[in-house]
């Protein structure tokens, strides 16, 4: 069933998403991938404050090609989520909402996203070019020496995603349907 929906997401929100829901997402998200979840994770560690906002926030891990004349954003394909496991734990703990990615993620991130009542999205992998046309405003908004892995505000209408873990840890990609925990 597609389901339309404004972000930030609302607790009945996600715990009305089900493994497997098309969904299409409107308003802010934001990009971060290896690099900027790195320093996020050293800034925690020292005890200081995030860049951004993580509560009730949805990240991408995505990193953009250059924009082209008269656009916001090149192409914007996701990235392998799994590169963010070790990091996605203490964000999802300072309430993160969603992620959005490609690929499995470990039952460490299942645990933490059931836990925390998050959810985890897949976009469509190669077709970075018909993404970035959800994509109506990108600003980088921190580490902006990181380049395309810099941090950015993205605004979204209709970004069309797939529900691969719900908030009940039902996963899409593994072999059985059981929920985690």
């Amino acid at each position: 069933m597609d389901k339309y929906l404004e972000l930030p997401l609302k607790a009945e929100d996600i715990a009305d998403l089900h493994a497997g829901d098309s969904v299409y997402l409107s308003g802010v998200i934001y990009t971060a991938r290896d690099a900027a979840h790195k320093r996020m994770s050293e800034a925690l560690s020292k005890g200081e404050s995030l860049p951004i906002d993580i509560k009730d926030s949805i990240i991408y891990y995505m990193g953009p090609s250059p924009a082209r004349p008269g656009r916001p954003i090149g192409s914007a394909g996701p990235t392998t989520a799994s590169r963010m496991d070790k990091y996605t734990p203490a964000l999802l703990d300072l309430g993160m909402q969603a992620m959005i990615g490609k690929g499995r993620r470990s039952d460490a991130v299942k645990e933490a996203m059931v836990r925390n009542g998050a959810v985890y999205f897949a976009a469509i992998g190669g077709a970075g070019a018909l993404l970035s046309k959800a994509i109506t405003d990108s600003q980088v908004v921190a580490y902006e020496d990181l380049g395309t892995e810099a941090i950015r505000k993205l605004t979204v209408k209709d970004f069309p995603a797939i529900v691969v873990i719900d908030s009940r840890g039902k996963d899409l990609y593994s072999c059985h349907s059981e929920p985690v925990g």
